[in-house]
């Protein structure tokens, strides 16, 4: 039962002690609003001497921090589309976040992760269907992890990953 290993949540994803959560940040990685920020805050100012030190993050790619003053001992930071429209190659930068973010997590040894609804935010991207993209690359994911979190910050995120896994096969 593959699809055990994903659990959806509404939580505050700065408090969930895993091993490793993903930041949907900016390209800079300086902090900014949404979960960004509460991450920057959460993990004190050790956070942001250590992005600076990673000068940045294209789009669809991933860096790895220390988790500092998180419960979690590493943040995945990593950069999603800015919605427009959908033309302008959204869904394929989106998805290269989410396997940019696994492969990175997979290279380290990370078993367990925990991911937010990556560009859903301040982006723009519609959770309808920013959920169904993020939960298949998850899921082919599956086999290098133990528990991946699916962490939505509203009801109505959490409602669009639902129904996104149930159309997941077992």
């Amino acid at each position: 039962m593959k699809k055990q290993k994903i659990h959806l949540l509404q939580e505050d994803i700065t408090k969930l002690k895993i091993t490793a959560i993903v930041n949907a940040a900016n390209e800079r990685l300086l902090g900014g609003g949404g979960v960004d920020g509460a991450i920057h805050r959460a993990a004190g100012p050790k956070l942001l001497e250590a992005c600076k030190q990673l000068g940045g993050c294209p789009r669809g790619e991933a860096r790895l921090t220390r988790g500092y003053l998180l419960p979690a001992s590493f943040i995945i930071h990593t950069v999603g589309p800015i919605w427009r429209g959908g033309g302008q190659g959204e869904p394929e930068l989106l998805a290269k976040a989410y396997r940019s973010c696994l492969a990175l997590a997979k290279k380290q040894g990370i078993e367990e992760l925990a991911f937010p609804s990556i560009s859903t935010g301040i982006y723009g991207y519609p959770s309808a269907l920013a959920a169904p993209l993020a939960l298949r690359e998850i899921y082919q994911a599956l086999d290098a992890f133990h528990r991946v979190d699916m962490v939505c910050f509203n009801p109505e995120s959490l409602r669009a990953y639902q129904t996104a896994w149930e159309e997941l096969p077992v």
